[in-house]
């Protein structure tokens, strides 16, 4: 019975999304074939909805079509489902070989990378909010160790960091399937060096990270302010890049304002820039919860997707979080999303920790920042320092406050909007390829909401 569930998935496989496939197959088992009557094994209730509205027609066809009477199918749920879907080998040339489902490959070096399947750039939203940082993670999985080497990420808890960096992990694990990649939190890193030390095995462990190929750490704002465990990380981080390794970190924030990271490794992590993630827009929003519910294979109107959008002002995941409930709370009560959201079922509503702030206040950090005084920054000159300062500022003023392009322009001592128009998008153009300046623009957002 195995072996026919194991060939009819092979063909479902082929017929529908990768997404609904691992969601809605993966913990599914055949448990009665008796006299046409067909009953599968699924987790819960909200399988055995979603498999009869949306995949019916689909396993019936692959059962007949792998020698199964097929009278009628019905749902049971199971304690406890095994997983009968085992990943299938993609082998080169232009034909697959689909009537038996052979495990994938162990690493030729049988490495443990610390990488998760389960991210990937297919399920990763890309929005004005991420956009350049995609870019450049596109770039380094082209060409590992030569692009923006060291790749340094940061931004808010909840925004993407940990999906992006392990995303670049698997997918040039995919293209280099003998590459040495391991992706590490450093708090893990730290507590293998003390351990190391202790059992006096401190070669073995340099050894270990000088080997790597791709080395990937998360949340490196929480490195502790050791001498001899960032000396070694010191040590390995130069080790790798001059022999053209590919370094990724990850922090809640830029190098430079981490107290307990010393200059020389600040500037280090820097070298080739820092990318941002910000805080998504709300079509960034929207995107980002229609591609979750049809990943899922979820039913929702676009109604109740700008409803949880308009009401979650935090990070992805909490925007994530209140669409997984309200799905819940949808199968359970037997209601539509938008017909809970209307009769008062949900209350979502998730605001930003910043502090709130003032037009005043973000021209006075900009021209702060550009050593100006603020009646220099709104002046008439046209003195390229101070031109560019009062640019930034009409460009925070857009990207934080939300402000109409008049009012920037009586903020900023201009007379005309269309002057401001040009100067938000001349930020935005330089921030493409101006690291100094993302940088410097990251520094002032975070004392205008201090």
């Amino acid at each position: 019975m195995y072996n026919v569930w194991e060939n009819a998935l092979a063909e479902i496989e082929q017929k529908i999304s990768a997404g609904n496939f691992s969601t809605w197959f993966q913990d599914t088992t055949l448990l009665h074939t008796e006299d046409g009557h067909v009953v599968i094994g699924v987790k819960n209730s909200f399988f055995i909805k979603q498999l009869q509205s949306k995949f019916l027609d689909t396993i019936k066809e692959a059962l007949i079509n792998a020698g199964v009477e097929v009278k009628d199918i019905n749902f049971e749920i199971q304690a406890k489902v095994k997983s009968k879907v085992r990943p299938r080998e993609v082998t080169a040339g232009p034909t697959q070989i689909r009537d038996t489902l052979p495990t994938i490959k162990k690493n030729p070096k049988n490495q443990n990378t610390g990488l998760n399947s389960k991210y990937t750039l297919d399920n990763f939203v890309v929005g004005s909010n991420n956009d350049l940082a995609v870019a450049a993670a596109k770039s380094i999985i082209d060409k590992p160790g030569t692009s923006y080497n060291p790749f340094f990420l940061y931004g808010g808890s909840g925004l993407g960091k940990t999906h992006l960096v392990q995303a670049i992990g698997n997918e040039i694990l995919r293209k280099h399937p003998d590459y040495k990649i391991l992706y590490t939190p450093i708090a893990d890193f730290y507590a293998d060096f003390v351990d190391s030390v202790m059992k006096g095995k401190g070669k073995e462990f340099s050894n270990k990270f000088r080997s790597l190929d791709v080395l990937i750490i998360d949340d490196f704002q929480f490195i502790v302010n050791k001498e001899k465990s960032q000396e070694e990380f010191f040590n390995i981080f130069n080790n790798l890049h001059q022999s053209n390794k590919q370094i990724i970190v990850t922090s809640d924030r830029l190098p430079s304002e981490i107290k307990t990271v010393d200059e020389r490794m600040a500037n280090r992590l820097t070298w080739a820039g820092a990318f941002d993630l910000q805080l998504p827009k709300f079509e960034d929003k929207c995107a980002i919860l229609r591609s979750k519910a049809n990943l899922t294979g979820a039913e929702i109107e676009d109604e109740a997707i700008e409803y949880i959008a308009e009401n979650v002002n935090t990070n992805i995941r909490d925007l994530e979080s209140e669409l997984s409930t309200i799905l819940l709370m949808s199968d359970v009560r037997g209601l539509t999303p938008l017909e809970l959201i209307n009769n008062g079922s949900v209350n979502v509503v998730h605001e930003s920790k910043l502090k709130p702030t003032t037009p005043k206040r973000v021209v006075d950090k900009v021209a702060k920042s550009f050593n100006l005084t603020t009646a220099e920054l709104k002046s008439k000159s046209r003195v390229a320092h101070i031109k560019n300062a009062r640019q930034v500022a009409m460009y925070m003023l857009s990207e934080e406050l939300h402000l109409s392009t008049p009012k920037i322009a009586l903020e900023v001592g201009v007379k005309d909007h269309s002057t401001v128009i040009h100067g938000i998008r001349k930020v935005r153009q330089d921030l493409k390829l101006n690291f100094a300046l993302r940088d410097q623009i990251a520094e002032i957002k975070g004392k205008i909401y201090d």
